[in-house]
């Protein structure tokens, strides 16, 4: 595992606890969450020990909504002036990290206000300043915010995996197909433990024949 690693954790906040205010919206429990949060909090564990840099995200908007983008507006609309968005202001119960996978000293903890980690914050000058390489994005949601997240890291030339026991979302087809997008992509996608043992060669994506590709898509190939 090179020391030129860092591990990007998005997104794990209380509003995960808070699914009365997503069912609101129509928004399903995240799958498997239990197990995905335990599965992060060993991982941030083992980077901290390993002196892996860990940076958070967190997901907040502004208390009057002027900063949520058109579509969430229109379904906050749709569903009425009195439910409230599950992504809160920065001072709210709901976007704070979750206390199983708290932040320790020297982590960072950055705020954004869309999907992806890279839009106006900081994240990247800082891993520039770290001399990172290597992206394991982890956290919440593996469709969403971890996928925009990892295709923008690939759009700057960092080499991204996705730590497939670390990461969910809105149910498994969702998680499952999110996944494979990435593998499409050449993203990495392992269990965290493979990604971040010592020399990983992150090499499944070019070794693997059909790396994210269904059955019936081989079959044309192979034709």
């Amino acid at each position: 595992m090179t020391q030129r690693t860092a591990v990007i954790m998005i997104d794990m906040q209380n509003m995960y606890l808070q699914q009365e205010r997503r069912s609101a919206l129509g928004w399903p429990p995240i799958w498997n969450f239990d197990t995905v949060v335990a599965e992060c909090a060993a991982l941030l564990s083992f980077a901290r020990d390993a002196r892996v840099p860990v940076i958070y995200t967190r997901q907040t908007s502004r208390a009057d909504g002027a900063d949520a983008t058109p579509s969430m507006r229109r379904l906050l609309a749709d569903h009425g002036a009195t439910t409230d968005s599950p992504i809160g202001a920065e001072e709210e119960w709901g976007s704070q990290i979750l206390n199983a996978v708290a932040p320790k000293p020297g982590d960072i903890v950055i705020e954004k206000h869309r999907w992806d980690a890279f839009f106006n914050t900081d994240l990247d000058p800082i891993l520039r300043n770290l001399d990172v390489t290597r992206l394991v994005v982890a956290g919440l949601q593996t469709n969403v915010c971890v996928e925009t997240t990892s295709r923008t890291g690939m759009m700057k030339n960092f080499d991204v995996a996705v730590p497939e026991d670390a990461v969910s979302t809105d149910g498994e087809v969702l998680h499952r197909n999110a996944l494979d997008a990435l593998r499409v992509l050449y993203v990495e996608v392992a269990p965290w433990r493979e990604l971040l043992a010592p020399v990983a060669p992150w090499e499944r994506r070019f070794t693997t024949p059909g790396y994210g590709r269904a059955p019936e898509d081989m079959a044309l190939i192979e034709s």
